[in-house]
């Protein structure tokens, strides 16, 4: 078990009420490019991550994007042996009712054609889906992968993405309440959150979760419309879907690798039941 003293909650030292600044905000969509282009050079590299058990996976996409944001991380993972499912719900618009609906409606089919708990994966805004899902219905969710998802944010100021969001908000048929999360529960299942200070859209702050025995923050250098594609959050992906399912261990990049990632990982010892 995790004791309470063993948590460690990052947001309120370091989290600044504000968003990206303008340098970042105004370079991310080419910085975006830049990592997208990068994959046919680091494919042999990817193709060299650890493989799992061929486990199913639900892919979420960010605001203002679908399914064909996130197809190169399906295909990459396709290849690797999953079976990779975009969300199908058009654009991700916020929570709508279709999304509402829809959003568990798949992976409860993901679900039972598999017979077996699905990884879930979310981008941005559909990390904080993701994880939603995961609180509505654990029995179904054997982890929860975000890739620049501002889980631990407090106010809409945060994020670039607020003024798009809002556009929307006439259709949210419910709210994601601010500050987001405060005063529940870690997940129940594996957690990972990939960040990078790089991200020109939302607060790299916001990003990190509370470490526990089952949950961490991976950072690597990358834009916010870079996550789906560059190559060591690629390889993170990997490594994390290689756990053995009711087995999991904290991040350690391979020793060639460490220079992709530069903070290190931040552990909990293990504490007796």
């Amino acid at each position: 078990m995790t004791s309470s003293s063993t948590l460690r909650d990052p947001s309120p030292v370091t989290a600044p009420d504000r968003a990206p600044g303008k340098l970042l905000l105004g370079t991310d969509f080419l910085r975006g490019l830049a990592d997208l282009g990068s994959m046919s050079v680091t494919w042999p590299v990817l193709l060299s991550a650890p493989r799992g058990d061929g486990q199913p996976v639900l892919v979420i996409p960010g605001l203002g994007t679908g399914d064909v944001s996130t197809m190169a991380l399906r295909n990459y993972l396709t290849v690797l042996g999953y079976d990779a499912y975009g969300w199908g719900l058009g654009v991700n618009v916020g929570p709508t009712a279709k999304i509402a609906q829809g959003a568990p409606t798949k992976l409860r089919a993901i679900h039972d054609k598999h017979g077996r708990p699905v990884t879930v994966i979310g981008w941005s805004l559909g990390g904080l889906i993701a994880r939603r899902l995961a609180r509505e219905m654990p029995e179904m969710v054997r982890q929860v992968i975000t890739l620049g998802s501002p889980i631990r944010i407090r106010t809409h100021d945060h994020s670039h993405g607020r003024r798009l969001y809002a556009m929307f908000g006439k259709r949210h048929v419910e709210q994601f309440d601010m500050p987001l999360e405060e005063g529940l529960p870690p997940l129940p299942m594996p957690t990972t959150s990939i960040y990078s200070r790089l991200d020109g859209i939302v607060s790299w702050h916001a990003c990190l979760d509370v470490v526990t025995q089952r949950s961490e923050n991976i950072e690597v250098h990358a834009a916010h419309l870079g996550l789906g594609y560059q190559a060591a959050a690629l390889y993170a992906v990997a490594d994390r879907l290689a756990q053995p399912e009711g087995g999991w261990t904290p991040f350690v990049p391979p020793r060639w690798a460490r220079a992709a990632y530069p903070r290190p990982t931040e552990r909990i010892a293990p504490t007796p039941d």
